[in-house]
């Protein structure tokens, strides 16, 4: 009998299998898993096996991720970082700090400011010229769906009063109609166009950052949510193919291309070109994104209903649909005829039923393809839509951080939506119930990329490190078991790796050890657990040690 090259021993050791979940011992050849289970798998250690003794910490199948954007992230690592902190003074502080550490720097950029921190959600010009007046400003919030900029910046993109708003997006304004410093959606491109570009080398220095990152949170894989050029920011594909092409991408990456919104079907040829174009190793791009609306803070996501104003009364605003539905209809029919997943931006509940249309659409059309179309975000939907998911086979993908109370849900969003749709938020529970396949992600650098986090608060419904006690609708947690499905087999499932996801003989040995036993503990304790080691087709990406 052949002797592995790796053993963990005295689990426990969480499989994923529905058909023995729990098992004390793995064995590894290769890149893939050779045996599970307890005692007797100990005859596969050898003279050159590496044995590790899990004494208690607890071995799962790799977390992936099924949206986030690896690259923009890693590349804002680099820039003014405003993430970790809601006050305004530290924002200020940070900002005059990286200027002044940057004194070459013909622009001063970053990310990470939050809605919650001013009042409306809104920022003004007026702050920031008070810590940088001489050099443009232009600072993404901590959605991305919209920037913060400052005189100079408004200025060199020549904006003014008599500028008017793009179709899908919106320029806030002073009270006599000159630009606010606050950009919302494709407005954001209006200034982002005049940034430096990131080069080449920045992209990969930030890919390989994001990588060494993701791997030490414990994630094996995930899908990037957004290949091409958007809002003025330059397309990450490059940086994928140039580490594919290297070596150096250890983890397994689906790219979702990006849909030109302001186009149609005229782009679907480069599409099928670029996924030809984009395959090498450990990276291919066989996914499509299409956003389909925005956000419900700054009102930009689709509704059903008018959102209210701060009186509750209806406004005449619904949202936007950035692609007309019929044709949404078309072009999703016409991707899966040609096997592409669609991955939908669809937050509030107009534009998951116009993307649940668009899924039954195709399925009419072309009959079930195994395309794996997947819904991202899903904050509001309609509950005549919860089980359409399951019967159009279309997977509910999650990003659990934000079904949770803080300021920006309690303040800036719930007064607009009203109690109705406010309690269809985020319905996990209900789309688990309903037979939905579940796949979960962070999308960050919107939020945090831990899935412990993120696994916390799909379990309690609320921040880990919340003291109020106050639970965001409580009706709609998720088990433990279920929450870490969708974040391991479900993501794996829609980023096409059918053999990962699980602990059984055959799979891909994307595995990682984490310090405790999650599946025991409290789950109020869940975010206090550590990943200490991350393996991919069985070799060591990450050690805590």
């Amino acid at each position: 009998m052949s002797k592995a090259d790796l053993v963990f021993t005295h689990g426990p050791v969480h499989t994923g299998d529905p058909a023995r979940t729990r098992a004390t011992t793995l064995a590894v050849t290769g890149e893939r898993i050779t045996a599970v289970g307890h005692d007797e798998v100990r005859e596969l250690v050898g003279p050159g096996t590496e044995v590790v003794d899990l004494t208690g910490k607890l071995l799962i199948p790799g977390f992936q991720d099924s949206h986030v954007h690896a690259v923009y992230g890693g590349t804002e690592l680099a820039d003014c970082d405003l993430t970790g902190t809601v006050g305004v003074d530290d924002y200020l502080d940070r900002i005059r700090s990286y200027a002044d550490a940057n004194p070459d720097q013909a622009w001063i950029t970053g990310s990470g400011w939050s809605m919650e921190s001013f009042e409306g959600g809104l920022p003004t010009r007026q702050l920031l010229d008070s810590v940088v007046p001489d050099r443009p400003v232009y600072l993404v919030n901590r959605d991305h769906h919209g920037a913060w900029a400052n005189s100079r910046a408004l200025e060199l993109a020549g904006l003014t009063r008599e500028s008017p708003d793009p179709a899908d997006g919106r320029i806030e304004r002073e009270a006599d109609g000159s630009p606010s410093g606050v950009l919302q959606e494709g407005a954001t491109r209006l200034v982002a166009q005049l940034v430096p570009p990131i080069t080449a080398a920045d992209r990969l220095a930030g890919l390989l950052r994001a990588q060494q990152l993701l791997h030490s949170l414990g994630i094996t894989g995930w899908q990037d949510a957004l290949l091409g050029e958007f809002n003025g920011q330059p397309d990450p594909s490059d940086a994928y193919l140039a580490a594919a092409r290297a070596g150096t991408l250890t983890a397994r990456v689906t790219g979702a291309l990006w849909w030109d919104r302001s186009r149609g079907a005229e782009q679907i040829p480069e599409l099928v070109a670029r996924r030809k174009e984009l395959e090498h190793g450990r990276f291919r791009a066989g996914s499509v994104k299409i956003m389909q609306d925005g956000i419900a803070e700054n009102f930009t996501a689709a509704m059903t209903s008018p959102y209210l104003d701060g009186c509750g009364c209806a406004t005449a605003n619904s949202g936007l649909s950035f692609v007309d539905p019929d044709a949404l209809r078309e072009h999703v029919t016409a991707l899966d005829a040609l096997d592409f997943q669609v991955h939908f931006h669809a937050l509030g509940d107009r534009a998951v039923r116009e993307a649940l249309d668009a899924v039954e659409a195709s399925v009419a059309a072309n009959g079930r393809r195994g395309n794996r179309h997947h819904l991202a975000h899903l904050q509001v939907v309609h509950p005549q839509d919860i089980a359409r998911f399951a019967l159009l086979g279309a997977i509910a993908n999650i990003q659990p951080l934000w079904a949770a109370h803080e300021p920006q849900m309690d303040e800036l969003t719930i007064p607009f939506l009203g109690p109705e749709r406010a309690a269809w938020q985020y319905p996990f529970g209900d789309l688990l119930r309903a037979g939905a396949t579940l796949a979960a992600g962070s999308d960050w650098p919107v939020s945090s990329p831990d899935p412990l986090a993120g696994l916390h608060v799909a379990v309690n419904r609320m921040e880990p490190e919340a003291t109020d006690g106050r639970v965001f609708l409580p009706e709609q947690r998720l088990d433990l078991v279920s929450a870490l499905a969708a974040y391991t087999a479900g993501s794996a499932h829609v980023n096409g790796h059918d053999d990962a996801g699980s602990l059984r003989a055959g799979q891909l040995a994307d595995l990682v050890v984490l310090d405790r036993d999650i599946l025991t503990a409290p789950a109020a304790e869940i975010a206090e657990a550590r990943v200490e080691r991350t393996y991919v087709g069985g070799e060591l990406v990450y050690t805590a040690n």
